[in-house]
């Protein structure tokens, strides 16, 4: 698979990058980054998601609950449950070297994972991600990169 970009430089995704992943698989595309200089463990890489939220808790753990802007949201899910928000946040995400504000909704609902990366946040760091390779390739000025 290749993905090219205006200024003429791709990324593509090749057999090696799946090298010790047991395939077939239906695994999620789950990551750890660092948010606000924590490193948070699972979060789902989720292109269909229009929205990043994170957890109530993490939030909490963080001990900046003073930097949520209240305003209630309702977020519909695929199976059309929906979840009222406690507010949205603005975070520093970094990646790779990148660094990028984020939006996140906050929620205080039951979820797997600690929070979700939507395609927002995918479009700004222009990044593609592939659920078969358990992996997301990004430009920076220098090069291409990756985390999995």
């Amino acid at each position: 698979m290749i993905w090219e970009f205006q200024d003429g430089s791709a990324i593509t995704f090749t057999d090696e990058d799946a090298a010790g992943i047991t395939l077939p698989h239906n695994d999620a595309l789950v990551v750890t980054l660092s948010i606000d200089r924590v490193q948070v463990k699972r979060v789902m890489v989720d292109p269909g998601s229009s929205a990043n939220i994170i957890r109530w808790k993490v939030v909490e753990e963080m001990e900046i609950q003073e930097k949520i802007i209240l305003a209630a949201r309702t977020l519909a899910g695929f199976n059309m449950s929906s979840e009222t928000t406690k507010g949205e946040i603005d975070l520093h995400v970094k990646v790779g070297g990148v660094v990028k504000q984020t939006k996140f909704y906050v929620i205080d609902g039951d979820m797997r994972y600690h929070g979700i990366f939507g395609r927002t946040w995918l479009h700004e760091m222009k990044a593609v991600p592939s659920t078969l390779h358990i992996l997301i390739k990004f430009p920076t000025p220098d090069e291409i990169r990756q985390i999995s």
